[in-house]
């Protein structure tokens, strides 16, 4: 299996995540939609950081919201989920930016018990690709593959 993180700059507004998870899409997708799940997996470890709240409403107009701790402050991440059609595709705004709200799509590719994940970003501004995760996608991504590999969450 290729373990390949790519992350391409397609624009100067849009980055593009993409990588094969060994495990079929329904269970990438749960791990991406269930609360308990996704903060096993979404902080890279390397960062320091302690996800301390992890709320998913993963339904067309339902938000979501993580809040980090780090060296003693609190960060926190908020959106809304635009469209979720299970084990195939989520979209949702980043809405904690000052500049206007990041969009993500992250599709679900089924081929031969595999996923391949594409995880598109399109930031407000080119100044705001700067301040995006995606440097962090290959970390989170390992994590999300090593969780699916070692548990038997479907």
């Amino acid at each position: 299996m290729n373990k390949e993180t790519t992350v391409e700059r397609k624009s100067d507004r849009e980055v593009v995540v993409t990588r094969t998870i060994n495990a079929p899409a329904r269970l990438v997708f749960q791990a991406w939609t269930t609360p308990e799940l996704f903060r096993r997996w979404w902080v890279p470890k390397s960062y320091g950081l302690n996800l301390v709240s992890c709320e998913l409403d993963v339904r067309v107009g339902g938000r979501y919201r993580l809040a980090f701790l780090h060296e003693g402050s609190t960060m926190e991440f908020f959106g809304a989920y635009l469209e979720v059609t299970p084990n195939s595709r989520l979209v949702w705004t980043n809405d904690e930016g000052d500049g206007g709200a990041t969009i993500t799509t992250v599709t679900f590719h089924e081929s031969d018990g595999k996923t391949l994940l594409v995880v598109h970003d399109l930031y407000p501004s080119p100044e705001a690709v700067d301040t995006g995760s995606s440097g962090a996608m290959p970390e989170v991504l390992d994590q999300l593959d090593e969780l699916l590999a070692g548990e038997n969450v479907g």
